[in-house]
């Protein structure tokens, strides 16, 4: 699915390096009250960061459009950085975003939760954007093989809004935390989502 060769974090000559985190997890929080958004923590070995959480909260029939998101063991596949400043270290590809790069979330075409090429005729998520959230996006693996419809599409771990304004679905951190986190990661990571 991805081209781009990974870039592993280096270790001082003489060390070992630390072993890889292998499984990360994100709980939602306790609903306060009726107004309480959906927030979590997201963990991973010793460390624990603030996370958002899909609008719909979480779902364990995800269905697209439902903004929750899905419940569920999920592999970290790799995924985009916007080429602004140093390419993120992670243990898989991270490939340079382009303007023209969308991720489609139309259930009728045939690229249905695939990377696409815009413009395009069905409806897609653009990963080109000015507000930040996509400046670092890790694909998981959700409804990627095999692909059903309506099923949801575009599940990705990437950046977060300053205030953790909920997510069409998706599981996001601050972009410093995540590019603190992905070069402790293996390349063989699991997100559960719970």
């Amino acid at each position: 699915m991805f081209k781009t060769k990974a870039f592993p974090a280096k270790t001082p000559r003489g060390k070992s390096a630390p072993e890889k985190l292998r499984r990360l997890t994100a709980r939602v929080l306790p609903k306060a009250s009726s107004t309480t958004l959906p927030r979590g923590h997201l963990q991973a070995g010793g460390l624990t960061f603030p996370c958002a959480i899909g609008a719909g909260w979480l779902s364990r029939r995800k269905r697209e459009g439902d903004l929750a998101s899905p419940v569920g063991q999920f592999r970290l596949l790799g995924g985009f950085f916007r080429p602004t400043g140093t390419r993120p270290a992670a243990p898989w590809p991270l490939r340079p975003i382009q303007a023209t790069d969308g991720w489609c979330d139309d259930p009728q075409s045939p690229t249905y939760n695939r990377l696409l090429r815009l413009p395009n005729r069905y409806s897609c998520e653009k990963l080109w954007r000015n507000d930040g959230l996509y400046d670092l996006v890790i694909v998981l693996d959700y409804n990627i093989s095999p692909r059903r419809k309506y099923r949801g599409s575009a599940i990705f771990l990437h950046c977060a809004r300053p205030d953790f304004t909920p997510t069409a679905g998706c599981i996001a951190l601050r972009f410093a935390d995540l590019r603190k986190l992905l070069p402790r990661l293996s390349a063989k990571a699991v997100l559960t989502i719970r």
